[in-house]
C-alpha cells in the first residue's frame, strides 16, 4: 500500500529552505486573468476575516531531486509535478509586493524587504531563483524576479509568454490598488501566514505518478491532458524488466514538445487530446471522443514500452497538426465545429502528401465546411459521422489524394452553393454570425488583393484576428439610424481595425469616408469609393453591395 504523508504548511513554511523548478516536460504557465482574479478574491476574503483565519489554497506535489548548499544553508531542490500555476502566480505576487515596498522607501530598506528579496532570489552563487520556470525562453519570469523588468503582454511571442506577462501586470496592479488603501505589509503577512497548502515531497519519480493518480481519484482539479501524461508515465515505470531510463527519457522529450506546442495556442490541449484519441482508435469512429474517453482509449492500448511510446508520439503528431490549423487564421476561422476541424487536422498529419495537393484538399474542405456550417448555419449535429469517419480513413487507411477529394465532395453534395447563397440573402449577418462574417470579409479582402495584383499581407488583419470579432464589425449605415430591413444584412456590414467601429458610432456614411480610406483595407476603400458618388448610402447601395458580395461568394465557395 502506498504510504503518502502530506504536510499542511503555510506559504512561508512551504518556501523555506527549498528551491523549486518546473521541468520542461510539464505544462507551461497557462492561468488566465479569471484564475488570477479568483486568487486575489480569496486573498481579500481571508484578509477581511482577520489574522486568526486560514485558507486552504491547493495541493503541491513535488519530486525531490537533491540537496544543495548555498552559503551556510542547505536547500532541497524540488521539481514541481502539480501546483505550478498557483505557486508561480503567488511568487509573482510576492515579487510585486517587494517592488512596492522598495518604491515606498528607497533610502531605508526594511527587514521585511530584505527577507523577501532573499527569499525570491538567493544572493549566494549565481543569484538562484526561488522558482525556475519552464518554456520561458525570453526570460520574462527571471528578469522580473531579478530586476523587476517586464514587458506589455502583447509583446510575448507565445500564448504562455503572453499569459506570464499578463500575470505580472495583474499582480502589480493588485498590489498597487491594495497599497492605495492598506499597508502592503499586511498583504505580505496574509499571503505568507494565512494561505495553507498540502505538500507532498516524493523521493522517486515512479511514486510521483501513483500519487498523482490517487489525488485525481479524490477530485483534484487536473486537466485531462495532464492526467494522460501521468498515466503514461506511471505505466512506463510499472513495466517489468524493461529499460525504464530510455523510455522515461523519451517520454520527457515528447511531453516537452507537446507542451511547447500547447504553449502557442489557447484551447489546443483539449482539441489535440480529443482528436488524437479519436484518430487512434482501431476501428472506424463516427464521433469525436470526449477528453475523458480519450484518456481511457489511450489507457486501454498503452500496455508495453512500444505502445506507450507510440501513444505519446501519436499525441505529439496530432498536436502539431492541430497547431497548424490554429496557426492559419484562414483555416482556423472556417468553423469551430469539432468534427470538421478533425478532418483538416487529419489532412495535415499526412506527411506523404505533396504540399500542393494538401493545399488543394484544404481548399475543398474549406469550401464544403463553410457552406455547411457558416453560410447555411447548420449546427454540430450535422454530418458528424461523415467527417469523423473520413478523417480516420485519411490517416489510418492512407486514402489517396483523389479519394480524399471525393470523400469531401460527397459530404458537400447535399449542400449546394445555390442554397447557401439563398440562405445568406437578406439574412441577419451580425447577430450570432460575427466570426463567420469576419472570415467572409477576410476572404473577400484576399480576393480584392488578388484582383489588384497585390500580395495579401496586411498588418491590420493581424490585429483584427487577435481581438473578438465584435470589436471589428462595422455598420456602414449606423445601427441607430439604419432601416430595420437592411440594418444587419451583408451589404451594410464590413470589418475595420479593432474598435474603430465604436469610434465612428453614429457618424453618417459620408463622415466615415476618410476613416475608411485611412485603414488601407481594400474592402473599406471599395466602400469609400462608392460613398464618393452616393454619400447617403441608401437602401439601393446596400442591396447592390449585398448582391455583389453574394455573387462573389457563389464563385468562391462552389465546388
Amino acid at each position: 500500500m502506498l504510504d503518502i504523508k502530506p504536510e499542511l504548511q503555510s506559504l512561508v513554511d512551504l518556501l523555506d529552505k527549498r528551491l523549486f523548478k518546473i521541468p520542461d516536460y510539464q505544462r507551461a504557465y497557462s492561468w488566465t486573468s479569471r484564475e488570477r482574479q479568483e486568487l486575489f478574491e480569496d486573498i481579500n476574503s481571508i484578509f477581511r476575516k482577520g489574522e486568526g483565519e486560514s485558507h486552504f489554497m491547493a495541493t503541491i506535489v513535488c519530486l525531490h531531486r537533491k540537496k544543495t548548499t548555498l552559503g551556510t544553508d542547505v536547500y532541497d531542490e524540488l521539481d514541481i509535478v502539480d501546483g505550478q500555476q498557483r505557486l508561480t502566480t503567488l511568487i509573482l505576487l510576492l515579487n510585486s509586493i517587494k517592488l512596492e515596498l522598495r518604491n515606498r522607501d528607497k533610502s531605508k530598506p526594511t527587514k521585511d524587504l530584505g527577507s523577501l528579496s532573499e527569499l525570491l532570489v538567493k544572493q549566494c552563487g549565481d543569484n538562484l531563483l526561488l522558482l525556475q520556470t519552464n518554456h520561458d525562453s525570453s526570460q520574462y519570469f527571471a528578469n522580473f524576479l531579478r530586476d523587476g523588468k517586464t514587458e506589455q503582454p502583447d509583446k510575448g511571442k507565445t500564448l504562455a509568454d503572453r499569459e506570464l506577462l499578463a500575470a505580472i501586470s495583474d499582480c502589480r496592479q493588485f498590489v498597487e490598488n491594495w497599497a492605495k488603501e492598506r499597508d502592503p505589509l499586511g498583504l505580505l503577512a496574509c499571503i505568507k501566514n494565512q494561505l495553507h497548502f498540502i505538500l507532498h515531497v516524493i523521493s522517486g519519480e515512479k511514486i510521483v505518478y501513483t500519487v498523482f493518480e490517487v489525488l485525481n481519484s479524490r477530485g483534484m482539479a487536473v486537466s485531462w491532458l495532464d492526467r494522460l501524461k501521468s498515466m503514461l508515465m506511471g505505466k512506463a515505470f510499472e513495466l517489468p524488466d524493461s529499460n525504464h531510463d530510455q523510455l522515461i527519457s523519451d517520454l520527457h522529450t515528447i511531453w516537452r514538445q507537446v507542451y511547447e506546442q500547447i504553449g502557442l495556442h489557447r484551447d489546443l490541449s483539449t482539441e489535440a487530446l480529443r482528436f488524437a484519441a479519436t484518430l487512434y482508435q482501431p476501428t472506424t469512429p463516427y464521433k469525436p471522443l470526449s477528453e475523458r474517453n480519450a484518456v481511457d482509449e489511450f489507457r486501454k492500448r498503452a500496455d508495453n514500452a512500444k505502445s506507450i511510446r507510440d501513444a505519446a508520439s501519436w499525441l505529439l503528431n496530432v498536436t502539431k497538426a492541430s497547431g497548424k490549423v490554429i496557426s492559419s487564421p484562414r483555416q482556423n476561422a472556417v468553423t469551430r465545429i469539432s468534427q470538421a476541424r478533425l478532418l483538416a487536422v487529419a489532412i495535415h498529419m499526412r506527411d506523404d502528401i505533396e504540399e500542393s495537393d494538401r493545399e488543394g484538399l484544404l481548399k475543398r474542405w474549406e469550401k464544403v465546411t463553410f457552406r455547411i456550417y457558416g453560410m447555411m448555419g447548420n449546427d454540430a449535429r450535422k454530418r458528424v459521422g461523415n467527417y469523423v469517419s473520413l478523417a480516420w480513413k485519411v490517416v489510418q487507411e492512407r486514402l489517396s489524394v483523389d479519394e480524399i477529394h471525393s470523400g469531401i465532395q460527397r459530404i458537400g453534395n447535399e449542400f449546394p452553393i445555390e442554397d447557401a447563397i439563398q440562405k445568406l440573402r437578406d439574412a441577419n449577418c451580425y447577430e450570432g454570425w460575427g466570426n463567420e462574417l469576419r472570415y467572409f470579409m477576410f476572404r473577400y479582402e484576399e480576393h480584392l488583393a488578388q484582383e489588384a495584383g497585390q500580395k495579401f499581407q496586411n498588418e491590420q488583419w493581424e490585429r483584427i484576428w487577435e481581438k473578438s470579432a465584435s470589436d471589428s464589425i462595422e455598420h456602414i449605415n449606423p445601427r441607430s439610424t439604419a432601416p430595420d430591413d437592411i440594418k444587419h444584412i451583408l451589404g451594410n456590414l464590413m470589418i475595420l481595425p479593432p474598435n474603430l467601429n465604436s469610434q465612428l458610432q453614429d457618424k453618417t456614411p459620408r463622415e466615415k469616408r476618410s476613416a475608411y480610406r485611412k485603414t488601407g483595407l481594400l474592402t473599406a476603400l471599395e466602400v469609400a469609393s462608392t460613398l464618393e458618388s452616393k454619400p447617403r448610402w441608401p437602401k439601393r447601395s446596400v442591396r447592390n453591395r449585398e448582391e455583389k458580395l453574394l455573387k462573389w461568394a457563389g464563385r468562391e465557395w462552389a465546388d
